[in-house]
């Protein structure tokens, strides 16, 4: 089953944790093995599992991503201003595959699937596509 999610942005880089409405999804589906794919649809917003416990990962890996791609770099050249946020992105990644088992994601202790928004705050969509096994 092909899903697609709206999802609104609030800052220029934000990652917004959206394990709940996949294993919510999951739950809606049925489906109790299998495989989950989840892709955002732009190119200044990726996808990524890390840690959900300590809100301070998120703030470290985005000032990180920001002290490598700088927002205002002079030798960018992409007319729209905005080369860090895809720099970020293809770093990040669009796609996590995920597996799922007794009903839900199958993540560790401490792991979530966060939208990483690089060029906000934008109305975004991610696709998820669930696959059962037998």
């Amino acid at each position: 089953m092909l899903q697609t999610f709206d999802l609104q942005t609030h800052h220029r880089d934000e990652m917004v944790e959206i394990t709940g409405s996949l294993n919510d999804f999951i739950r809606q589906q049925g489906i109790e093995e299998g495989t989950l794919f989840v892709q955002t649809l732009h190119t200044t917003a990726g996808i990524t599992v890390n840690e959900n416990a300590d809100p301070d990962v998120k703030h470290d890996m985005l000032m990180r991503l920001d002290e490598v791609y700088p927002w205002d770099h002079p030798k960018y050249r992409h007319g729209e201003g905005n080369s860090a946020s895809h720099l970020k992105t293809s770093t990040v990644g669009v796609t996590q595959t995920l597996l799922i088992s007794q009903g839900r994601l199958m993540l560790g202790t401490w792991q979530g699937v966060y939208f990483c928004e690089f060029d906000g705050p934008r109305r975004r969509k991610y696709v998820v596509l669930v696959q059962a096994h037998s």
